[in-house]
């Protein structure tokens, strides 16, 4: 299980007459928030800075990377990755555009400016929690089909249904709830469901 942000969200602050643009969204891989990221950079290339930072967390894998982007070293890419550390986030990137308004705001200034448009964004995309998920087949009879998907719900989602002589299910399961899930099935169908592929 881990967290990240529930959707796609853009907001817009002013520190000082300079403007700062956030925007946050989930991601799978550190390609696809290169992509975003690159994405970002054109879509607002007359901007002074676009700030970046990124977390991905992938089978005990950890990529964390964040980039000033011409900012003082340390005061802008730093300070939003820290903001995804703190909210214990990842599968996330965070881009921070920023729009010069002609007042320096000094180290602590942009930091805090930074910061607190990187919080406001996660705050308008909200928190979910994802659960890594198990592919697992199930094998079944017609007259079992509405308990299993219930049961296949309470534990994740059926993601297939295949029709013959019998009922296969596709399910998706919480990792680490599989055994659970097995021995409720062989109780619920008194063992005539069957695990087929796990």
């Amino acid at each position: 299980m881990y967290k990240t942000v529930g959707s796609f969200a853009v907001v817009r602050k002013e520190f000082r007459n300079s403007t700062f643009i956030g925007h946050v969204r989930s991601i799978d891989s550190e390609a696809e928030a290169r992509t975003f990221i690159d994405q970002l950079k054109g879509q607002y290339s007359d901007a002074n800075h676009n700030v970046s930072a990124y977390l991905i967390k992938n089978d005990n894998a950890l990529v964390a990377k964040y980039d000033d982007d011409g900012e003082p070293a340390g005061s802008s890419g730093k300070p939003v990755f820290k903001v995804l550390e703190l909210k214990g986030l990842s599968n996330t990137v965070v881009v921070v555009t920023r729009y010069f308004g002609g007042i320096k705001l000094g180290f602590g200034g942009l930091s805090r400016a930074y910061r607190e448009t990187a919080v406001a964004a996660i705050e308008e995309a909200g928190v979910v929690e994802v659960h890594e998920m198990v592919d697992v087949v199930v094998r079944l009879d017609y007259s079992d089909m509405q308990s299993v998907k219930r049961l296949a719900e309470e534990y994740g989602q059926v993601t297939g249904e295949d029709y013959s002589d019998v009922v296969k299910l596709s399910v998706k399961v919480r990792k680490g709830e599989e055994d659970g899930f097995a021995d409720k099935l062989i109780n619920l169908t008194r063992d005539r469901a069957k695990i087929v592929k796990m």
